[in-house]
C-alpha cells in the first residue's frame, strides 16, 4: 500500500488530495479545496496548496515520509520534463512556474506534473470508462476540446508536452471560433462553440422575423449559454436540437479523423457528453459511419466518461500514480 498526494490546479478552484493506492486502485482519504481568485498570486497560492498538503497529512497522522510522490494536474501549456506551469490562459501571472522544484524543495519526495487533459486521460484509463484497453484517447469537451493520448498502454505527450491539442484541426474555412481559429474541432464541439453556433441559428432567426423559445430578444443573444440550449433542447425546441445535432456532426467529423489516423480502441469524452450525450452522440455516429475506415471503426468505442466529478481528484492522483508504475 502507497500513499500519494494529488494537486488539481484550476482557474477557478485548486483542490489538495489523499489517495492510497493498493493493488492498482485508488482510495481518496481526503481533500482540501481553495478557490484560485481567492489568491491571485502564484506563489501566494502554491504555499496554500503545501499547507493543504501538510493539513490532510496531519489529519490521518501521517508524515511526509508516508508519502511516496505527489502529482500536479494543470491546464497547459506547460512544461512537464522541467516542471513549469507556462502562462494558462485561465491562470494569469502563472508564468514559467518551477511549480515541482517548489514542492519538491519543499517536501523533498519526488513530484510529478502533466496537463490536465493528459492526467484526466490517465484518470479514465486507470479507474474510468478506459479501464482494461490499451489504446485510449480523451477528449475534454467542456469549456474547450483538448486530448489525452494513450498509446500502447503508456502516456504519448509529445516532444514538447503539445500532443493531443486536437481543438486546433481545421473543419471548416470559417465557423465557430476555438483556440484562436475560426472552424475548428473546438469552434464545433465545445462549450464556449456551442454557444457561438446558437448565437448564430438565433441571429438568423430574429431576422427572419421568428420567435425563439430560449431567448426572448436580440439583446438577450449574449446571454445564451451552452446549458440553456441543451434544457431546450431536451424539451423539444427543434432550434436547439438543431444546434447540438450540429456540434454533433462536427463532432464526428472530428473523431473519424482520430479514428483513421491513430486507431484507438476507445475514445472517451467528458463534460457535455456526460450530460447532453443523447444530444450530440448520435449524429455523431452518423457521421463516422459514413467518413471513418470500416476496420477502424469496427473495432473503436465511443464512450462517456465515467468519473464524473471527480475525475479532477483521480487526474492528479493518477499523475503520482503513474509516473511512480515508471520509475
Amino acid at each position: 500500500m502507497q500513499n500519494i498526494i494529488g494537486i488539481d490546479i484550476g482557474g477557478t478552484k485548486c483542490a489538495v488530495s489523499l489517495g492510497e493506492v493498493e493493488n492498482g486502485e485508488i482510495t481518496i482519504i481526503n481533500k482540501e479545496t481553495f478557490q484560485t481568485s481567492n489568491t491571485p498570486d502564484p506563489f501566494a497560492m502554491i504555499s496554500k496548496l503545501q499547507k493543504g498538503v501538510e493539513k490532510i497529512i496531519a489529519l490521518q497522522q501521517l508524515s511526509i515520509h508516508n508519502i511516496a510522490a505527489i502529482g500536479i494536474s494543470c491546464g497547459g501549456p506547460l512544461d512537464s520534463k522541467r516542471g513549469l506551469i507556462l502562462s494558462p490562459p485561465n491562470l494569469p501571472g502563472w508564468d514559467a512556474i518551477p511549480v515541482v522544484n517548489l514542492f519538491q524543495e519543499k517536501f523533498g519526495i519526488p513530484v510529478f506534473l502533466q496537463n490536465d487533459a493528459n492526467a484526466c486521460a490517465l484518470a479514465e484509463w486507470k479507474f474510468g470508462a478506459g479501464k482494461g484497453y490499451r489504446n485510449v484517447i480523451f477528449l475534454t469537451f467542456g469549456t474547450g476540446l483538448g486530448a489525452g493520448l494513450i498509446f500502447d498502454g503508456r502516456l504519448y505527450s509529445g516532444t514538447n508536452d503539445m500532443a493531443g491539442e486536437v481543438g486546433h484541426i481545421r473543419l471548416e474555412n470559417i465557423g465557430p471560433v476555438g483556440y484562436g481559429k475560426a472552424g475548428s474541432f473546438e469552434g464545433f464541439c465545445s462549450g464556449n462553440g456551442i454557444t457561438q453556433i446558437a448565437q448564430i441559428k438565433i441571429r438568423e432567426r430574429f431576422q427572419m422575423g421568428q420567435a425563439v423559445s430560449f431567448c426572448k430578444s436580440p439583446e438577450e443573444i449574449g446571454l445564451i449559454t451552452a446549458k440553456a440550449v441543451a434544457e431546450a433542447a431536451t424539451n423539444g425546441d427543434e432550434l436547439a436540437i438543431e444546434i447540438y445535432k450540429l456540434s454533433g456532426a462536427y463532432l464526428g467529423r472530428g473523431l473519424s479523423i482520430l479514428i483513421d489516423v491513430l486507431n484507438p480502441e476507445v475514445i472517451i469524452i467528458g463534460s457535455i457528453i456526460v450530460s447532453s450525450g443523447n444530444l450530440i452522440l448520435p449524429a455523431a455516429m452518423e457521421i463516422i459511419k459514413r467518413e471513418a475506415l470500416q476496420h477502424s471503426q469496427n473495432v473503436c468505442r465511443i464512450l462517456p466518461a465515467k468519473l464524473g466529478d471527480m475525475v479532477g481528484d483521480f487526474a492528479a492522483l493518477s499523475v503520482a500514480m503513474y509516473n511512480l508504475e515508471q520509475l
